[in-house]
């Protein structure tokens, strides 16, 4: 898939949904000296809405009369579940058993099915696509689908008009479609703009496959962000194509970079949200007041959140 191809299918996803998400805002942080792309205050608490939104509302009738199927690890289950109430269909979520509470309370609250198996999300969507196979019911992959890439991208458009003079964005990288959309149309408007993927040395598949490693997955606060690449995944070759470079960033960054968020700027972001502010502060030669960071969502557990404030 080409990147100039996944940039086209951007601005067509941006008038679709454009009724159902929210134009996030981008604030400079003076601690940071660079941007936030605030995607935790997207509704459902996450830039998954906008992927999966984009992908269900192409949903032809003789779709949505099968159903959904999705494997999330909690925030593209709510992006999924939101789309599906809007378009009349019925979906099946799987989670990982140890998905966080609060995000299976909120995928529930759509009125979607949800089954928990398995420890992580790599069982959990083994089991989507056997329930594809035997049901019929139509995958809606959380990266591996152009259409929820070119969703993802969206969140680029929104930089370039709000800081038209950008010249790096920092993007959370778990299995890429954050960054294959985003990256794809920056390259795309302005292929001198500098895109690095930041994720935590937990969860590290997308650096192995860009940089040829064989490092082992972790456990992490940043859940979303966990498991393997499916095989022959878009991503695995937009990836690439897109980013400069993928930073790992260490737990204790990570868990110190919610912390810091919350007491600096009063804002709440999940372990998976945090990562670019993570490579930031442990890489501040990095950043400049042209830099944006994508803090990709917001839900955290009480519990959670108690645990890294008390640290």
């Amino acid at each position: 898939m080409s990147v100039k191809g996944t940039g086209q299918t951007i601005f067509a996803a941006r008038a679709r949904i454009a009724p159902f998400v929210r134009h996030t805002p981008l604030e400079f942080s003076r601690g940071l000296g660079a941007y936030l792309k605030l995607e935790n205050l997207q509704r459902t608490g996450s830039f998954k809405l906008r992927g999966a939104l984009n992908r269900v509302l192409t949903l032809s009738d003789e779709e949505k009369q099968r159903g959904v199927v999705a494997a999330s690890a909690g925030n593209h289950a709510q992006g999924v579940a939101f789309g599906c109430a809007q378009v009349g269909a019925s979906a099946l979520i799987v989670m990982p058993e140890a998905t966080p509470r609060t995000k299976i309370k909120a995928t529930q609250s759509y009125g979607v099915e949800i089954k928990l198996f398995g420890t992580n999300y790599d069982d959990a969507e083994s089991e989507a696509r056997r329930i594809e196979r035997e049901t019929g019911r139509v995958f809606v992959s959380p990266y591996n689908d152009p259409l929820v890439i070119a969703g993802q991208g969206t969140i680029a458009l929104e930089i370039l008009q709000d800081l038209p003079d950008v010249g790096q964005v920092i993007v959370p990288v778990g299995g890429g479609g954050l960054i294959s959309g985003v990256g794809a149309a920056l390259k795309t408007i302005n292929p001198a703009i500098r895109v690095l993927g930041a994720t935590s040395r937990a969860t590290p598949a997308m650096y192995n496959h860009v940089k040829g490693l064989h490092l082992p997955q972790q456990p992490t606060i940043a859940e979303g962000l966990a498991g393997e690449v499916e095989p022959g995944a878009l991503t695995l070759d937009i990836v690439p194509q897109v980013a400069d470079d993928i930073l790992l960033v260490e737990e204790q960054d990570i868990r110190a970079s919610i912390a810091w968020l919350v007491e600096v700027h009063h804002l709440i972001a999940e372990g998976s949200g945090a990562v670019g502010i993570a490579a930031l502060r442990r890489w501040p030669e990095l950043g400049h007041s042209q830099t944006a960071v994508i803090v990709s969502g917001g839900n955290l557990d009480i519990e959670e959140l108690r645990r890294v404030i008390g640290e």
